[in-house]
């Protein structure tokens, strides 16, 4: 590194004026007189070829399978505070996302203050019912929105079922053994998966606090899976039984049917992106559309 080389050593542009997300895999990540490349053979979602990639005007780099990274990389990620995220294929996963260590606290302190009050807790789970139901819920009672969202996700199922022919037999899960299930229900759980790892991506972006959810409580990833249950009617259905019925005609696992799937439908509906600017909203942060390269 280049010390002084254009001042860049002291230079910080604020995350709410940066792009959101770099997507790279299968390469390296290195650094070259003081800036960033990714040097990559293709094979992936890359051309084969030398990228510079501008490290101080985006907040999270996801790195994906295939790829390694070099000290010098992190050290300069870390000085402009740019997060690294190793996810999986398509980010279907998330191995390991350090703390953004964003510039400003705002996001946080908002969360803790809408958290903290229980007249604004509400008001933040009625706002995230409201999301997933399509209109505005009028009950204040936490118990009743959970009913009835037990009721629209039964049938949630069923129309999705149906739209992919699928037989469907009821939701079945038991936590001590997820792939004990019928192809309908694996999915589900792959999906699901699939989707708190996209949440965890955009909750660790907006610099927001994983635990404090405003409607999962005990789970240390409580406000993950609030943002990730936001797209559970459309997108995680979407995904799941579009997975199901695709193991008919294939040989290849469901896990990784559904893993490939989410992939391709998250890029396509701009999923993370789009949770970003939902917790932005949720949180009456000011909402820049973040975009992805």
């Amino acid at each position: 590194m280049l010390r002084g080389r254009l001042g860049l050593e002291k230079a910080r542009i604020p995350h709410a004026d940066r792009h959101g997300l770099v997507w790279l895999d299968r390469g390296r990540l290195e650094v070259e007189d003081g800036c960033l490349r990714f040097v990559t053979a293709g094979g992936g979602e890359l051309d084969p070829g030398d990228y510079q990639i501008p490290h101080q005007s985006v907040s999270i780099i996801l790195l994906g399978p295939g790829s390694s990274v070099t000290h010098d990389a992190l050290r300069l990620l870390a000085r402009h505070g740019v997060a690294l995220a190793a996810v999986g294929e398509g980010a279907v996963r998330v191995y390991t996302a350090p703390p953004l260590m964003p510039d400003s606290s705002e996001a946080a302190r908002a969360q803790g203050a809408l958290w903290a009050d229980p007249d604004s807790r509400m008001e933040g789970a009625r706002a995230m019912y409201a999301i997933r139901f399509g209109e505005i819920v009028r009950t204040r009672d936490i118990d009743v929105l959970r009913g009835q969202e037990g009721v629209r996700i039964k049938r949630a199922y069923q129309i999705a079922a149906e739209r992919h022919a699928i037989r469907w037999n009821g939701r079945h899960y038991d936590r001590a053994d997820p792939d004990k299930g019928d192809l309908p229900n694996q999915a589900l759980n792959h999906a699901a998966t699939a989707m708190a790892a996209a949440a965890s991506v955009a909750v660790a972006a907006v610099g927001a606090i994983p635990q404090l959810g405003f409607i999962h409580e005990d789970s240390g990833q409580s406000f993950v899976l609030d943002v990730a249950d936001l797209f559970r009617h459309d997108v995680t259905l979407e995904i799941a039984f579009g997975a199901a019925r695709e193991a008919a005609a294939s040989a290849d696992s469901i896990e990784r049917l559904t893993r490939r799937r989410a992939a391709q439908v998250m890029r396509r509906r701009a999923v993370i992106p789009t949770m970003i600017d939902r917790i932005k909203t949720l949180l009456r942060l000011p909402s820049s559309p973040p975009e992805t390269g």
